[in-house]
């Protein structure tokens, strides 16, 4: 029909009640899905405008936050039954309940339908959408770094690297030369992969503290710096030692000072100096040294004799601290531990919450940071057995 949608009519949810426990209406019907054919602000304005609040049994089922399976629901009467109408995490659903079949109504028609209605309240929607709260959603980036650092560590744990006992030998015998590029090649493969591992988390250790203290700029810093954008991307750009030295002056919530000369901060400092050696590439012989030789003229001359592993994979393993790995996330983990301890037992949970989540939401009008959706996300279809 042409104007079917266009005719329906919202229904108190008391009557709805009654009319499905009454059993009153055809047991056939149909679920039709759609996503962005209308887009589900604009669907859910549209029939706000049109009918009032949501209506639908699925509404006063929901939980009072963002952590639902059905966020809104609309069902409506018409002449062949009711139509619910829903907003979920992925899609928009239309339920038909009654008897639709054979009567030429179709999702595209609904789609139609709607879209043509959509003007005819746009002074209702306008209003309606002014009322509305605006978030952008964005990445946490200290979170990202912090996932990152983990997926490496995972990975470089799974290796369960033993110098010692993966070193393969000189071969030293007809039976060990017949073996050994193969057995080089296996080990080789691994601890490259594992050179590759420790030289991202030596780059990436830093940045994770960084973005720590970044973090907390952003969530923390006073509205008078943060409300003047000049004042703010000062604040922002300055050299890290300055950001954290004067944390407590830039933000709210910081009960004494970060004393950079603490064993935390000067830790802290030596490895965000040896990141920018490492990403910038400078050539600091006395940081890059691997060993000394001596000539006689172009004879050379070794201090003591080192074998293949030593020159090859033991460089690599050498050029990227890999020893110290684990070390240097403890230096991190503490550094931020004790900036943490500085801040009012309150700031610092409400801290605590937003670096764990992967995900944030920002008011760009009220300034306000929110955790908008669970991290994890929920689906669900109705499955019917054919008859």
């Amino acid at each position: 029909m042409e104007n079917y949608f266009l005719n329906l009519e919202a229904i108190h949810p008391s009557c709805l009640v009654k009319i499905l426990q009454g059993n009153k209406l055809p047991k056939n019907g149909e679920i039709w899905e759609f996503t962005n054919e209308i887009k589900p602000l604009d669907l859910y304005c549209y029939l706000y405008a049109k009918y009032g609040p949501p209506n639908g049994m699925q509404n006063f089922l929901r939980s009072d936050d963002s952590d639902n399976l059905i966020h809104w629901e609309w069902t409506l009467a018409g002449e062949y039954g009711l139509t619910s109408i829903q907003g979920q995490n992925f899609r928009s659903e239309v339920h038909l309940i009654g008897d639709f079949k054979g009567k030429g109504i179709t999702l595209e028609s609904f789609i139609s339908q709607i879209k043509s209605d959509i003007g005819n309240h746009g002074k209702k929607i306008s209003e309606l959408r002014k009322e509305l709260e605006k978030w952008t959603q964005f990445v946490n980036p200290y979170q990202r770094i912090e996932s990152a650092v983990n997926l490496h560590f995972n990975k470089l744990d799974e290796l369960k690297l033993n110098p010692q006992e993966d070193k393969v030998p000189q071969a030293t015998s007809h039976e060990e030369w017949a073996t050994y590029q193969e057995r080089w090649s296996t080990v080789s493969e691994k601890y490259s992969y594992a050179v590759g591992l420790a030289f991202g988390l030596r780059s990436m250790l830093p940045v994770l503290a960084e973005s720590f203290v970044n973090l907390l700029l952003f969530i923390l810093c006073r509205a008078d710096i943060k409300s003047n954008e000049r004042l703010f991307k000062n604040t922002i750009r300055q050299p890290i030692d300055v950001r954290i030295q004067s944390l407590h002056v830039s933000c709210i919530g910081f009960d004494s000072a970060v004393d950079y000369s603490s064993e935390e901060c000067k830790k802290f400092h030596t490895l965000m100096n040896e990141r920018n050696d490492l990403l910038h590439g400078n050539v600091e012989i006395n940081k890059l040294s691997i060993g000394d030789v001596f000539f006689n003229k172009r004879v050379p001359l070794f201090i003591q004799y080192e074998d293949f592993w030593d020159k090859s994979i033991g460089v690599s393993m050498r050029s990227v601290k890999f020893e110290a790995i684990h070390e240097d996330k403890k230096i991190v983990d503490d550094f931020i531990k004790y900036i943490l301890s500085k801040l009012d037992a309150n700031i610092k949970k409400q801290v605590e919450l937003i670096m764990e989540k992967g995900q944030l939401g920002f008011n760009h009008k009220t300034g306000r940071i929110g955790l908008l959706f669970p991290e994890h996300m929920v689906d669900f279809r109705a499955v019917f057995k054919k008859v």
